[in-house]
């Protein structure tokens, strides 16, 4: 049988280099199930990976795509313990802009029942981070301050309402000012322009207690704000670099604020504490998804054979996800 996929034979702009092919649906050997696609998302990172600039690349030709959630529809042989119609993450090794992929049975990632489709499909990458970025990174206390840039971003609405649930307040930078209330209804404590020399005024926005963490994804004139808000002893940990401009080392911080900088990747992260890491990770992120406490915003649903207008539209301003189904 032969299913669709949306695959490049080369590295370069997506809309240049993807295209809507019939692959082999393939069949799972021993061990393994086939997990059949219900949903994908459109990640950041994809557009890296299609690029050719990502930290991790496939060999090529390669299907696109890292997050999508499906439902098992085939068993191989000796495969126990695990039922056809059973929701899990789509192979993201493998791409997840197609109908179908195999893995081995003992790396399925279960999503509970109670975790609405959509929310599934954007929950392996962005939600995971959000958290071990608020958990992992600096022992946060309740009341705790930190500062977040791109708030708008499926990252930056996790940590919104994640810090939350958890008791911590969250300064989130964004650069359009229609953002600022959403981002309030979603649970932001405080929300700020960029550009508008925010971080002089941030001991006032706080009531004179210290940020002591700051997230940055964007990197330029953004990540150097974050800098002069940290209080002494604070961290500025950077998990993405949308503008790819440089930063000025900021020596006379280090010295006389002892601001620490460092970095977090969750490939990287999730390699290094194992599928059980893993799924005791996820767990906390499908409990908050159950039981409401995080809900990420989805902007519009895609078919396959629409991927150009889908690509199109994750490019344009936007505050939820851009979704891609077979």
């Amino acid at each position: 049988m032969q299913q669709f996929a949306i695959r490049h034979h080369s590295f370069g702009k997506p809309l240049e280099v993807l295209q809507l092919e019939q692959i082999a649906q393939p069949e799972p050997q021993a061990g393994e199930v086939r997990v059949r696609l219900e949903a994908a998302t459109i990640n950041p990172s994809d557009y890296g990976m299609i690029g050719g600039s990502y930290g991790r690349l496939r060999e090529l030709p390669a299907v696109a795509g890292r997050e999508g959630v499906g439902v098992v529809d085939a068993l191989g042989a000796g495969v126990t313990g695990v039922a056809g119609g059973t929701r899990v993450r789509f192979p993201g090794e493998a791409g997840a802009w197609q109908a179908s992929a195999c893995i081995a049975a003992d790396e399925l990632l279960v999503v509970p029942p109670e975790v609405p489709v959509e929310q599934a499909a954007i929950s392996f990458i962005n939600p995971p981070t959000a958290y071990c970025l608020l958990k992992k990174i600096v022992d946060l206390q309740l009341g705790d301050w930190v500062v977040q840039n791109a708030g708008n971003s499926a990252v930056g609405l996790s940590v919104i309402q994640m810090a939350k649930a958890f008791g911590i307040k969250t300064i989130s930078q964004v650069r359009r000012e229609e953002l600022v209330e959403p981002l309030k209804a979603m649970g932001a404590d405080h929300v700020v322009l960029e550009g508008t020399g925010w971080a002089k005024g941030v001991a006032e926005i706080t009531q004179g207690a210290p940020v002591q963490l700051a997230l940055n994804s964007i990197g330029g004139e953004s990540a150097i704000d974050q800098i002069k808000a940290l209080g002494d002893g604070g961290t500025q940990v950077t998990f993405g670099g949308m503008v790819g401009d440089k930063v000025r080392f900021p020596t006379r911080f280090l010295i006389f604020n002892d601001v620490r900088l460092t970095g977090f990747w969750w490939d990287q992260f999730a390699k290094r504490i194992g599928t059980a890491g893993v799924r005791e990770v996820m767990a906390e992120v499908y409990s908050m998804m159950a039981d409401g406490r995080l809900k990420l915003p989805i902007e519009k649903t895609y078919p396959f054979s629409e991927y150009k207008a889908a690509i199109q539209h994750d490019g344009q301003p936007r505050l939820g996800k851009v979704l891609l189904k077979p």
